[in-house]
């Protein structure tokens, strides 16, 4: 069956600057591709940088919440199509709410303008983040300098139809 009972108590909205520290709280949570404070801090994340991405006009995010509880959020930067974040605590994990939060974000990136996508991810091929990117029409593209593995997709309106990912490379 499609769908938990979980993910139909599921609320979405937009995240707020107060948000932040939920955020960093979500993200710090996961078990793979963890990254800790100080090393998000490190590559420049912080949360006045992340209050300053969710007031800015070129990041979307959404907040998922189950009964008032914040459980994930996705990020989106509009001006480079990049997903930039979508994380899940990993108590909420293999119940529809990142397959939703990427929806979300997909949406975000489609309502302006934005035909595609990319993202990147840890390149170990165990993380299960790969095989969730691939089941969801996602391509893998190569590698960033870091190792991070890209990915990509053609984002379609439903009146475009699934012809336009015609540049998905065939395997």
């Amino acid at each position: 069956m499609f769908g938990s009972k979980r993910q139909k108590l599921m609320k979405l909205r937009p995240a707020l600057a107060n948000d932040a520290e939920t955020l960093f709280d979500i993200r710090c949570s996961v078990v793979e591709n963890y990254q800790s404070r100080e090393e998000l801090a490190s590559l420049g994340i912080t949360i006045q940088s992340v209050k300053e991405m969710i007031e800015g006009e070129d990041y979307i995010t959404i907040l998922a919440e189950e009964d008032g509880q914040p459980v994930g959020f996705s990020m989106v930067q509009i001006s480079d199509g990049y997903v930039f974040a979508c994380f899940v605590r990993p108590e909420f994990q293999g119940n529809g709410f990142g397959r939703v939060l990427m929806d979300a974000a997909e949406e975000g990136l489609r309502r302006v303008g934005v035909q595609k996508a990319w993202l990147s991810t840890g390149s170990e091929s165990e993380l299960r983040a790969v095989g969730f990117y691939l089941h969801l029409g996602w391509y893998k593209d190569g590698f960033l300098d870091d190792g991070q593995v890209v990915f990509r997709k053609t984002l379609v309106s439903a009146e475009q139809g699934a012809s336009a990912d015609a540049d998905k490379p065939r395997h």
